[in-house]
C-alpha cells in the first residue's frame, strides 16, 4: 500500500513539474532582485529568505521593505497587507470546490497559493491516473520552492556583489 501512495506522489511529480517551469523563470529573476534590493536596503541575506517563506507574497513582500524603513505604523502596515493581499480571498473561494477533500494537503495547498499557482492549479488539466491532490501540492510546493530560493540566493548575491540596484 505504502509502495503505491510513494509511487503516485512521484507521478504527480512528474506531470506537475513541467506545468511550473515557466513560473520557475519568472520567479527566480524577480526573487533574485528582491534579495538584492534588501541587501541594498541594509538588510542581511535571511531577511528576504525568511520574509518569502512566511510571507509568500511577491508584490507584499517589496512594499513591506519600505514599511520596515519608515516609522512604525501597525494600522498602516495591517491595511496595505489587506489592500495588496486580498485577491487571494477571491482566489481561495474559487478553489473551495477543487481543495475539498485534500485531508493534510489543505493547509499547504492554501499557504502556498498565488497568482500563478492559483492559475496553474485552477486550469492544469490532470490525467486520469494521476492523484489530482497531489499534482496541486506539488505544483503548489515547488513555486513556493522557486521563490524562496530565489529570494535567499538573491540575498546572497547582493551581500558579495556591489552594483547600482536603481530600477530593481
Amino acid at each position: 500500500m505504502e509502495q503505491k501512495r510513494e509511487s503516485g506522489a512521484w507521478k504527480a511529480f512528474q506531470e506537475a513539474f513541467p506545468y511550473t517551469v515557466p513560473i520557475f523563470a519568472g520567479f527566480w529573476f524577480v526573487a533574485f532582485s528582491y534579495g538584492i534590493y534588501m541587501h541594498s536596503m541594509g538588510f542581511g541575506f535571511l531577511y528576504p529568505a525568511l520574509m518569502a517563506a512566511f510571507i509568500f507574497g511577491g508584490s507584499l513582500e517589496f512594499v513591506v521593505v519600505t514599511m520596515l524603513m519608515s516609522p512604525f505604523a501597525p494600522l498602516g502596515a495591517f491595511v496595505m497587507a489587506l489592500m495588496v493581499q486580498s485577491r487571494h480571498l477571491f482566489y481561495g473561494i474559487s478553489m473551495l470546490e477543487k481543495y475539498e477533500n485534500m485531508g493534510w494537503k489543505k493547509p499547504f495547498l492554501m499557504f502556498w497559493m498565488c497568482d500563478e499557482t492559483f492559475a496553474l492549479n485552477y486550469t492544469a488539466t490532470v490525467p486520469r491516473d494521476v492523484d489530482r491532490g497531489w499534482f496541486m501540492l506539488w505544483v503548489s510546493f515547488l513555486n513556493y520552492f522557486y521563490w524562496v530560493s530565489g529570494a535567499a540566493v538573491g540575498g546572497l548575491l547582493g551581500s558579495l556583489a556591489a552594483f547600482d540596484t536603481k530600477g530593481l
